[in-house]
């Protein structure tokens, strides 16, 4: 009897319709023999280069050309060769057997070959780290033939007009300008960040939507790797407690289990607020925690905040085997797929770096240790306080990217801040108006960037 590896190197010759859906998903790996996977090689090469299939003959010169195969070693393809040929008298399996098969094959091979590798890894003979366990294994055992080859402009026409009239689904925030620049809120499946210097609000921001989320009846996860849990907590409880973080060691337990009970009977939503080690976690633990929140807690959140992301750790890539520019993006890529994944809003935040610090006009430029950051994310908004602002209780927000509407619409804004309660909050439009107009009057400041910047935003604000 065939094995299963000859029974599909003999259908790759002979039927060009299996060959067609099947072959962008098998992987030369997947043949431990290296005669068949010389020969799977020369097919894929044949039929990428042709796109039609290779007779027997043309394979073995080919693979004859091989300046790493020996005589011996040519031999034994030759072998294989004349095992899987073909005659006018052989009769294919059912095509729907053999792609059913086929898959089934990869599948097995995908997980053997990611179990082997975890082998190394522990053992100390991979170039990854054992973080990256779960991630390979999870990928081999998501192996399958996706049928889908892409959307037909003119035959899906139906399926596209009914896209641009679907609505999607947003978390909105309760941030007037923040939904006006995300049309309605945050999408799942994206990574968002928020970017500022040290003490410019970025935990404040998180904690404020975290319980902003919570209280829409949204279940929350809040990731935390530089402050304890209870800290968060703290945070958030005084945001929704509205108590002054100084006060809260003073308030009685009685009223304070008497605020809690009025936030529980207002929403239907869960808050996991989970701590770890500075730069020793990273997707793959956070993925770990998602699967185990499910079995022991029945938690399934749709928004996963991480505070913050140049202190988590990659997954794939061992710290100081590449530079921090990617160090950095293999971070911030494998959040935004784990969001991806999970079907989760992914909200973190970075710093600025040296140049940035202080500045009243940040850019993409000032994202600290990698610009792959923001290659990679759907929002990127940077966080602007100056002593100014500082003095109104405002901070400013600018738009650096945005995938959710057009980023040079509303690109300045800017929203209350009360840090003693951790919480955000609309200023009244004429603030809008305000923090563009000073800047427009200030003759000095014309010159600068940022001030050339807010004379065509206020013009903007003054058409609205």
């Amino acid at each position: 009897m065939d094995r299963i590896e000859l029974t599909i190197l003999k259908n790759l010759l002979c039927d060009e319709t299996y060959t067609r859906k099947v072959i962008p998903f098998i992987e030369s790996e997947y043949f431990a023999d290296r005669s068949e996977r010389l020969i799977f090689e020369g097919i894929d090469s044949f039929f990428e280069q042709f796109n039609r299939l290779p007779t027997k003959e043309t394979l073995a010169i080919d693979i004859d050309k091989n300046p790493d195969l020996n005589e011996d070693g040519f031999k034994a393809v030759l072998s294989v060769l004349s095992d899987i040929a073909v005659d006018d008298s052989y009769s294919p399996p059912a095509q729907d057997w053999m792609i059913d098969n086929t898959e089934t094959f990869c599948q097995d091979k995908a997980v053997y070959n990611a179990v082997r590798e975890s082998i190394q890894i522990l053992d100390g003979s991979s170039e990854f780290n054992k973080e990256a366990i779960p991630e390979m294994l999870s990928q081999a055992l998501g192996v399958s033939f996706d049928t889908n080859i892409g959307h037909d402009f003119l035959e899906d026409s139906d399926e596209r007009f009914a896209f641009y009239h679907r609505k999607e689904k947003h978390l909105p925030f309760d941030i007037e300008y923040m939904n006006k620049i995300t049309n309605g809120g945050l999408s799942p499946k994206t990574l968002n960040v928020f970017m500022g210097g040290p003490g410019s609000g970025k935990t404040l921001v998180l904690c404020h939507l975290a319980a902003n989320y919570l209280m829409q009846g949204t279940d929350v996860l809040y990731i935390t790797l530089e402050m304890a849990e209870e800290r968060i907590s703290e945070r958030v409880d005084a945001n929704l407690l509205n108590v002054k973080l100084d006060d809260l060691q003073n308030l009685p337990k009685s009223m304070y289990d008497k605020k809690v009970e009025a936030i529980r009977a207002k929403t239907s939503g869960k808050l996991v607020v989970k701590e770890y080690p500075t730069s020793q976690a990273g997707a793959a633990h956070f993925r770990h925690l998602l699967n185990e929140l499910i079995l022991k807690k029945n938690f399934s959140p749709a928004v996963v905040i991480v505070d913050y992301i140049n202190i988590c750790m990659s997954s794939r890539i061992k710290m100081g085997t590449t530079n921090s520019y990617g160090y950095v993006k293999a971070i911030a890529e494998e959040l935004r797929g784990l969001g991806v994944e999970k079907k989760v809003t992914m909200i973190s935040a970075t710093q600025v770096n040296r140049e940035g610090f202080g500045s009243s006009d940040m850019g993409m430029e000032n994202t600290s240790e990698s610009f792959g950051l923001p290659a990679t994310c759907d929002l990127f908004i940077a966080l602007i306080t100056t002593p100014e602002l500082q003095d109104l209780g405002q901070i400013m927000m600018k738009q650096l990217k945005n995938r959710y509407a057009d980023e040079n619409k509303h690109r300045r804004f800017v929203v209350g801040m009360d840090k003693s309660k951790m919480r955000l909050f609309d200023c009244e439009q004429a603030a809008q108006v305000n923090i563009t107009q000073e800047a427009a009057d200030t003759p000095a400041f014309d010159a600068t960037k940022f001030g050339k910047a807010a004379k065509k935003d206020f013009s903007s604000i003054q058409g609205l």
